[in-house]
């Protein structure tokens, strides 16, 4: 874990709010208004920042009187979970690592070990390497290293390499992570629908954040460096489609620009989800299928959760294998709505 060891508390709240698996087993979090403690990927809703505290260790949150989430599952870690972590920490430490170097790390054959790491993680260990590097230069960024600096310490030959393996996942540029997100504007609005109020927020460059339910403590809290503004007449016209999205889900919304952020493996789901037609569903395992990975059904879980664009990123149309709804983060209720509204599964069941 050498490489996450001086981790900031705000790095630690934007891996929960992302449920990047990179981190577990780097921290726990402490949700103090319920007495229990997570995963950084803990599929569940994020609680509010203001309520959490990060733990170094199980035991650390249970000496402070927290219990285990039982989604989660903090606490336990099987032979081959610990294998995998034990592979983690060795690539944050070392960069990429052969599948030859790995399988002697953790006694498994390369082939075996190559199908159980992509399965728990959701990316091979190579695309997890890559990621780690990726996050190097962030981290540069934000301690205060210039770009060039930044981008050298990480081994990356020169900018243009970085930005042409980092376009389009990132949703911000080198220099916006210099400055940790700080003067970087989003324009929010909470707006009547028929299915109750949504929050809407968006940068210059499209929607980051459309929620039912939710308003600006929730929203600072999702970009905690941001500076958040009342979204004014520049802004009503995307809006107004946003809204119309909702009303009618799959009409119109592909056009609408996003400006998301996350890891390889969520990029990869989210664009998955953008390509089930309107009024159709998927189960996590048939989503994972989809993305060559049928064990990734846990890690899709994950990915459908860090969704900060509900309905534009249709995380609604992924139910359960049985054929029943699953969950929601806003409600069955909600859920079961959109998909009638799109002619999908009946909502009775």
């Amino acid at each position: 874990m050498k490489h996450f060891k001086n981790i900031c508390d705000e790095e630690r709240w934007r891996a929960v709010l992302d449920k990047d698996r990179r981190y577990d087993g780097a921290f726990v979090t402490g949700v103090h208004s319920t007495g229990i403690y997570c995963r950084p990927s803990c599929p569940a809703r994020p609680p509010l920042r203001k309520n959490v505290r990060f733990y170094p260790t199980s035991k650390n949150a249970e000496d402070a009187g927290l219990r285990p989430c039982k989604r989660c599952s903090p606490s336990t870690q099987s032979a081959e979970e610990a294998c995998v972590l034990a592979a983690l920490a060795a690539i944050r430490e070392r960069g990429a690592m052969t599948l030859g170097e790995l399988a002697a790390l953790t006694g498994y054959a390369p082939t075996h070990f190559q199908r159980l790491f992509k399965r728990t993680v959701g990316l091979s260990p190579a695309a997890f390497a890559k990621a780690c590097r990726e996050a190097r230069v962030r981290e540069a960024l934000s301690a205060g290293l210039s770009v060039t600096e930044a981008l050298s310490k990480a081994g990356y030959g020169g900018a243009k390499q970085f930005y042409a393996q980092t376009k389009g996942r990132l949703g911000m540029s080198a220099s916006d992570w210099s400055r940790g997100g700080a003067g970087r504007e989003v324009h929010w609005a909470v707006l009547p629908t028929s299915l109750g109020q949504i929050l809407v927020a968006a940068t210059e460059k499209g929607v980051c954040c459309l929620a039912f339910g939710e308003g600006e403590e929730e929203l600072r809290a999702r970009f905690p460096k941001a500076d958040l503004v009342p979204a004014g007449d520049d802004f009503r016209q995307l809006f107004a489609q946003v809204v119309a999205a909702v009303e009618q889900p799959g009409t119109g919304s592909a056009a609408i620009p996003l400006d998301v952020r996350g890891t390889v493996f969520q990029q990869r789901v989210w664009e998955e989800l953008r390509r089930i037609p309107c009024g159709e569903t998927r189960s996590y395992g048939e989503l994972a299928a989809a993305l060559g990975n049928p064990k990734a059904s846990r890690a899709v879980g994950g990915a459908n959760g860090a969704n900060n664009v509900a309905v534009l990123i249709p995380c609604h149309r992924v139910i359960a294998a049985d054929g029943t709804l699953g969950g929601y983060a806003y409600g069955l209720e909600i859920k079961a709505e959109l998909l009638r509204r799109e002619g999908g599964v009946d909502p009775a069941r």
